[in-house]
């Protein structure tokens, strides 16, 4: 049998969205560059560009970068909450990208334009009753995100969230949280999905644009280096254990809330939000999501600290979302060299598993 060759590892997915390996490089703030997407693009696999940390000017021109650097299919990830959200929308549209991606559900007529667009429409959840409640607006697949994965992050690991979501809903669904190799692959395709969705194991690769002192802080920490917690934006978010994380941790509201004043006013700056466009957005999520001030806060500040670290190389001031899976990665490799490893492992997986009994 020829490599790459298991009929099992051609996924629905793999068909719907026209991507060779059933393998998707999660849309990471200030990670998931055009260099990382593009170079996902093409080993195979669907990258998918962070559109939801950018000015709309650099929304499109990172989209027209990923176009000039592959060929293949790509997607983009963006707040569905975004004032500007159908601008965006627009510009997806009219520049080709194949799937749409989303961190919280999108209104109904967003998905409808998409979809009506020929999009492929994918929000991440990590509960089942929001994988039900997606289904039902009409997404075409989900990525179900289990409680060891990195960055906002649910309570429900993925060995229990997969099972149940998969048969739950009919759309192909991506298991994310915990995966790093062909094993995780085929265990995903046990469990129903159709495929793996990886940030950490992204993050950590050669063409990922994270500072490399940045990326030694992460292959350093260990399976147990790990914490969620609420004190950054007030939802929990899976982060690497640090100093800052820890005082983050102990100090009250009092102390975060002019720090994070400042740090919203600075990601409004860089990514060209209105004043206007943020306080209406602070105040939806007072009344809507009943934050308390201090946590509206710490949510527009939350993009910042992560900036800080991400893309300034900041250790010390900043944060660094992670999966648990962080503690298992020990290098670097090349875009293509990981998706190619990952696949001849599923491969390997299979055949010995359909040798098993002879």
């Amino acid at each position: 049998m020829g490599s790459m060759s298991h009929p099992a590892l051609r996924t629905p997915f793999c068909e719907l969205v026209g991507v060779k390996y059933p393998i998707v490089q999660t849309g990471m703030g200030w990670v998931a560059g055009p260099r990382l997407v593009a170079a996902t693009a093409n080993a195979g696999a669907l990258g998918i560009l962070a559109g939801a940390t950018m000015t709309a000017d650099q929304f499109e021109s990172a989209i027209r970068e990923v176009k000039e650097r592959t060929d293949n299919p790509f997607g983009v990830n963006m707040r569905g909450d975004q004032p500007d959200a159908f601008d965006r929308a627009d510009v997806m549209i009219r520049e080709g990208v194949r799937v749409a991606s989303f961190a919280q559900a999108p209104s109904a007529p967003l998905i409808q334009k998409l979809k009506d667009a020929g999009l492929v429409v994918m929000p991440t959840i990590g509960a089942k009753r929001h994988a039900e409640k997606v289904a039902d607006i009409g997404v075409d697949a989900l990525i179900a995100q289990g409680g060891e994965g990195g960055g906002h992050t649910g309570t429900v690991p993925t060995s229990l969230l997969l099972p149940q979501v998969t048969e739950t809903v009919d759309v192909p669904v991506i298991g994310a949280g915990g995966f790093f190799d062909g094993r995780g692959l085929v265990a995903a395709l046990a469990y129903g999905a159709a495929g793996v969705a990886m940030g950490t194991r992204f993050l950590l690769t050669q063409e990922s644009t994270v500072p490399d002192a940045v990326k030694a802080e992460y292959l350093k920490t260990p399976v147990t280096g790990t914490v969620v917690s609420t004190r950054i934006d007030g939802y929990p978010q899976r982060v690497i254990r640090t100093k800052f994380v820890d005082h983050l941790e102990r100090t009250g509201r009092l102390m975060a809330y002019p720090r994070a004043a400042l740090n919203a006013l600075r990601f409004q700056k860089l990514t060209g939000t209105k004043t206007k466009d943020l306080l209406t957005e602070g105040k939806a999520m007072h009344d809507n999501q009943g934050l308390a001030w201090h946590q509206v806060a710490l949510a527009a500040n939350a993009p910042m600290l992560t900036k800080a670290t991400l893309v300034d190389g900041d250790v010390e001031v900043g944060i660094l979302p992670t999966g648990q899976v962080v503690g298992v990665i020990e290098e670097l490799p090349t875009v293509a060299e990981l998706v190619q490893r990952i696949m001849g492992e599923a491969e390997a997986v299979l055949t010995r598993l359909g040798s098993a009994g002879a």
